[in-house]
């Protein structure tokens, strides 16, 4: 229950007028149909009275007030529903949003560890896959338990005259339709859950079939009908589990229907002989049919409301634990000053090893750099030169040792004020699909292009359609692709527009040119009178 009241709380955040609107809408429209129905028994008892006689132009004065009520209220429930519909529209949206931007927040916020778990992947999976409408569905489930309430209260006001049994046979009939729901939530639950690597891999083949990173090398390989392949054998297999339960819940649908028939023929029989027998009138008879007829509507929308809650609270209990995950890279409580002037970078004694990994990717490393010195890490493959990196943002703190900022331990600092100190080209750095001057700026601040521009490394940008404003890449109009070595160019001034007293190079030279080395070497012969310099290259 827990979990479904998380879920109302969401959707009344997002937008708490909507979500009365909401509320004011349902209730409308539960209560309406049955005043109309009401009505319609009046009209229809009207008919039969001595003195109704009318001609086409001369109606009983209470015959056409009981009709102009009657359209009245239909013509206000169907108003009721539009303004729903658009209601309903208005918070889906900004439910959307508001769910996006939850789980944006918490993707940016957890360590970079959980990124190396598969476990952590399926949850954000499940994630993704329930936020976009199961808060919603749960105050429509919520909504839906409300509305069917006060239809059934009037219908049982209605029927009541006839026999209470009639109201215990209605309710009877519904009830094995309520175990099958229940039954059916669980089952498709546990099979969403057992089988979300196999849905992940199928969402992974299709973005090695459609994604622009991948295109090139699936033509040049011929890896298409390969992947191909793959997706549609993850698929037969989805789908082939998923029709074996769905055939078995189906039959258990229909035996279900044909109790709530026999039950509908039972009733309907009963009030047959007690019209035949002028115990009720023609327009009682009517009412209490449509009253029983839409009474079996109203218990299967409750029994849906309590089933959709029951499986929402399954489902939505994906959304929340992913939301619940907590970050183990956390900030100190009272952090140490950062020094105004760094001197020096020191690994001391660090042992590091990967989640889940069964060997340690760095054991008693000990490495110091210091300022005014460029200080190179050579190493082969997997040796943890990258990894380094990474402790030294604390995106991961290590196992055992420590890592020290002129003698001070990086866990006692403040975390956004040492990455702000912390310059870093990454060996698998990013192309941004934006501008040349954001790819820039984002290193250090909106004028950090300015301090780069004239920079012989970014000589090529000055060709570009528009300079520094020109769009880059080609998913969206306009953009020019760039070589990897000018990415790559762009990476490194980004890095070092920063400011930032601390410059770390993964790999700097991998896409450049003879010429752009030699750039890249006399920009690095500038800073390092000021700067840490580490940099990390292949042995």
């Amino acid at each position: 229950m827990k979990n479904l009241w998380r879920a109302l709380m969401m959707v009344m955040h997002c937008s708490p007028r909507s979500f009365w609107l909401r509320v004011l809408y349902v209730a409308a429209g539960s209560v309406l149909p049955l005043v109309n129905l009401y009505i319609l028994k009046l009209l229809i008892d009207s008919l039969q009275q001595p003195d109704a006689a009318f001609t086409v132009l001369h109606f009983h004065p209470s015959t056409l007030q009981l009709l102009l009520a009657m359209c009245l209220v239909f013509l206000l429930n169907r108003v009721v529903s539009a303004l729903n519909a658009i209601n309903n529209d208005v918070l889906s949206q900004r439910l959307t949003d508001h769910v996006s931007d939850l789980l944006q927040q918490q993707s940016a916020r957890l360590d970079m560890q959980y990124y190396d778990t598969p476990s952590y992947h399926d949850t954000f999976h499940r994630a993704q896959q329930e936020a976009s409408f199961r808060p919603l569905q749960v105050l429509t489930n919520f909504m839906s338990l409300g509305g069917s309430l006060l239809s059934i209260a009037g219908v049982v006001a209605m029927l009541v005259s006839a026999s209470w049994w009639v109201i215990a046979v209605m309710v009877a009939a519904v009830m094995p339709g309520f175990a099958v729901r229940l039954y059916k939530a669980r089952r498709i639950y546990r099979f969403r859950r057992d089988n979300t690597q196999l849905y992940r891999r199928t969402a992974y083949y299709g973005a090695l079939l459609t994604g622009r990173d991948y295109a090139k090398e699936l033509r040049a390989f011929g890896l298409a009908a390969l992947f191909r392949g793959r997706f549609v054998e993850a698929r037969r297999q989805l789908v082939g589990r998923l029709l074996s339960i769905s055939r078995r819940l189906g039959m258990l649908d229909v035996l279900c229907a044909l109790v709530e028939a026999a039950a509908m023929f039972a009733i309907v029989w009963i009030l047959i002989g007690q019209t035949m027998s002028a115990a009720i009138s023609i327009g009682t008879f009517v009412m209490l049919f449509e009253a029983f007829r839409r009474g079996q509507g109203y218990l299967s929308s409750l029994v849906g409301g309590v089933a959709g809650l029951y499986d929402n609270r399954l489902f939505v209990g994906n959304l929340f634990e992913f939301l619940d995950l907590r970050p183990t890279v956390l900030p100190p409580a009272d952090p140490v000053p950062f020094p105004a002037e760094v001197r020096q970078v020191e690994f001391r004694d660090v042992t590091f090893r990967y989640p889940d990994m069964k060997r340690d990717v760095l054991e008693h490393f000990s490495l110091t750099a210091r300022r005014g010195e460029i200080t190179r890490i050579d190493g082969r493959n997997g040796f943890g030169k990258s990894t380094l990196v990474k402790l030294l943002l604390r995106l991961y703190d290590p196992d055992g040792g420590q890592v020290l900022l002129d003698g001070t331990d990086l866990r006692t600092l403040d975390l956004p004020g040492l990455r702000a100190h912390v310059g870093v080209l990454f060996q698998d750095f990013v192309r941004y699909n934006v501008t040349a001057r954001e790819n820039i700026d984002f290193g250090g601040g909106s004028q950090a292009s300015g301090r780069m521009q004239d920079a012989a490394l970014l000589d090529f940008v000055q060709r570009l359609p528009q300079g520094l404003d020109t769009q880059l890449g080609r998913l969206f109009d306009g953009g020019s692709e760039l070589s990897m070595g000018q990415w790559q160019r762009l990476a490194i001034a980004r890095a070092v527009a920063s400011g930032a007293p601390i410059l770390v190079f993964d790999e700097p030279t991998a896409w450049l040119d003879h010429t752009a080395r030699q750039h890249f070497d006399a920009l690095l012969q500038s800073l390092a009178p000021s700067r840490i310099i580490i940099l990390i290259t292949h042995a």
